[in-house]
């Protein structure tokens, strides 16, 4: 006997509806309504998640939510854009049930409260692949304020929020590596939860506009991202590895493991900012980022020329070839 699916309209009402931002008029029209503040710029940006290549089957829903938004607000905040809103296109596969998207709903309007990125609306439909979800965030900043990926300049120092690579080690937890015997089960999870649950650093966007040269988020490895950002810039990098920042789970791994150093400093799903500074901004800088509790760290220098960027590890120095995730 073939199970009754509710249609379009009554799983938007039931699940997405009560979620809604004000812009988003219920999700009874056709489109949302968004009004810029006087003498702003919209900042848009957009990422799809498809299962087992940036989630897994077994992810609780509301953690797949909370990464679908919170790597868009990751770029925002790179980008030193506040968060206005979000639009979510969502294709369900053949086998979707109630109650995973009711958990997933509920992740969602939490992410949605953490990051003061509402819903404004969307699509739903059925798809004959993977689960899929497209979220195309919008943000703000004062007209002409946007920080980009292409302005590092020779000389400015080079800075990262949060900690580096434990993402990627909560990712290689899963297939139980020898390392992760040595680590308590609070590091376990710490480890796995920053996989799981991306920690955008919106709150430091202000402090972005009015300090850093240049920005970008850290999504697809610290190496390959920074690589990026300075080819973009037609400059060079020089990073002292040791002032990488590893929370202690990560730390204890490297020790345990030293070639997971490498994982951690190309390995993707961060979300933290990557930024250059000019050298007198960086007191200030770092005042803004104590203020709104996130920790930075200074890990090198821009520096003139087009290689790769050099990373000074035990007194050698090395260049990541292949730095970052790719999707092709």
């Amino acid at each position: 006997m073939s199970v009754q699916r509710p249609s379009e309209d009554s799983l938007i009402a039931r699940f997405f509806a009560p979620i809604a931002g004000e812009g988003a008029l219920s999700l009874k029209d056709d489109a949302a309504r968004l009004t810029p503040k006087p003498g702003h710029d919209l900042i848009l940006t957009v990422d799809a998640l498809v299962e087992r290549v940036h989630f897994l089957p077994e992810d609780a829903p509301g953690s797949v939510a909370r990464k679908a938004l919170g790597v868009n607000v990751s770029d925002l905040a790179a980008k030193g854009a506040d968060p206005a809103g979000f639009l979510l296109s969502l294709a369900l596969p053949d086998d979707w049930t109630e109650s995973w998207l009711a958990e997933f709903a509920d992740g969602l309007g939490k992410a949605s409260r953490d990051f003061s990125c509402p819903l404004l609306g969307g699509d739903t439909v059925k798809a004959r692949g993977p689960l899929t979800l497209s979220v195309t965030a919008v943000g703000q900043v004062p007209a002409g304020r946007m920080v980009l990926r292409t302005t590092a300049k020779a000389g400015d120092v080079i800075c990262v929020t949060g900690t580096i690579g434990d993402a990627a080690l909560g990712l290689r937890l899963r297939s139980a590596p020898a390392w992760a015997e040595g680590l308590s089960p609070e590091e376990q999870a710490h480890l796995a939860d920053r996989y799981l649950h991306p920690r955008p650093r919106h709150r430091l966007a202000a402090a972005l506009r009015s300090h850093a040269s240049a920005a970008m988020d850290v999504s697809d490895g610290l190496a390959g991202d920074l690589a990026k950002m300075m080819r973009a810039s037609g400059v060079g990098a020089l990073i002292e590895a040791d002032r990488v920042p590893l929370s202690a789970a990560a730390a204890k791994a490297v020790q345990a493991s030293p070639d997971l150093l490498d994982l951690a400093l190309t390995g993707g799903d961060d979300y933290e900012i990557l930024c250059t500074v000019p050298e007198k901004n960086l007191d200030s800088f770092r005042k803004e980022a104590d203020r709104v509790g996130i920790t930075l760290s200074v890990i090198g220098r821009v520096v003139s020329g087009h290689d790769l960027p050099v990373f000074r590890i035990n007194g050698l120095e090395r260049r990541y070839d292949v730095g970052s995730y790719q999707h092709f």
